[in-house]
């Protein structure tokens, strides 16, 4: 079911570009055929950010600076539109809508190593040449590795919920988060978020209603979108609709300069 946000209450705007982690480690070991894969293809496929608990400590007297920004182009061997997948899992519906859309360049960024290796396999099975991979968080990724107006599309599917209200402010989608999105889509592009959490959609649908007008930010899509929007259903969203739980799904766009205005509901 899409929905389009249309909540009038208003809510805190969190800082501009969280850094809270908003995705949990997980451990699991790679079957052989899996590490097979990982050590011949990764290096081609994917970029090791190491976050977190497999990240090194800086050596002494060491100083970290920031990731040069990607070379799309370079990247994926040609100049095509590109999608962000932030949280892949295990790869089933990148790998299913990228073979669907071989025009379209897709970069999945998961955290967890199982679920990027499936996502291998998937690729070398498939011989599909438009997916590249990342490991580590993606805010990172959006905020060192991708320049304004350099995506066609974000896609945010099924993302932690974090349904403690103490972990609220570890959840993925928040107002600084959505407005760091919407700098990084071109005008036109689509940002597609889906959940089968209840109270989840409802803070989504939230933060999408109030967004500052005069900084970058989305509305809803009511024109031919220029990517794929159809998803593979998946045996988790198939469980969650067998337990109740049905999915929300939210299609925004970055709106062209000429079109741009403040809509109800809206911070001015």
């Amino acid at each position: 079911m899409r929905n389009d946000g249309q909540v009038n209450e208003s809510v805190d705007q969190s800082r501009r570009y969280p850094r809270v982690t908003s995705f949990r480690f997980r451990r699991g070991s790679l079957t052989t055929g899996q590490q097979r894969n990982w050590e011949t293809l990764w290096p081609q496929l994917g970029i090791d950010l190491l976050t977190g608990a497999d990240q090194a400590p800086p050596a002494p007297g060491e100083t970290r600076t920031a990731h040069p920004p990607l070379d799309l182009p370079a990247l994926f061997g040609r100049d095509a539109p590109t999608v962000l997948e932030i949280g892949s899992g295990t790869g089933i519906s990148t790998a299913a809508m990228a073979e669907a859309e071989p025009d379209v360049d897709v970069l999945a960024v998961e955290v967890y190593k199982p679920g990027l290796a499936q996502l291998v396999g998937l690729v070398d099975r498939g011989g599909l040449t438009n997916i590249r991979m990342i490991r580590g968080d993606a805010v990172m990724v959006l905020t060192e590795l991708l320049g304004p107006e350099s995506l066609t599309g974000i896609r945010v599917f099924f993302p932690d919920p974090w349904p403690k209200s103490r972990h609220h402010k570890r959840r993925l989608v928040q107002s600084g988060t959505i407005e760091l999105m919407a700098d990084r889509l071109k005008p036109g592009g689509v940002l597609h978020i889906a959940t089968d959490h209840a109270d989840y959609a409802e803070w989504i649908a939230e933060h999408l209603a109030t967004q500052h007008r005069d900084r970058p930010h989305v509305v809803s899509l009511t024109t031919d979108p220029p990517i794929l929007l159809d998803r593979p259903t998946t045996k988790f969203e198939g469980r969650a609709e067998r337990e109740g739980r049905g999915v929300n799904e939210f299609v925004y766009t970055r709106p062209h300069p000429a079109t741009s205005r403040p809509t109800e509901g809206g911070t001015p």
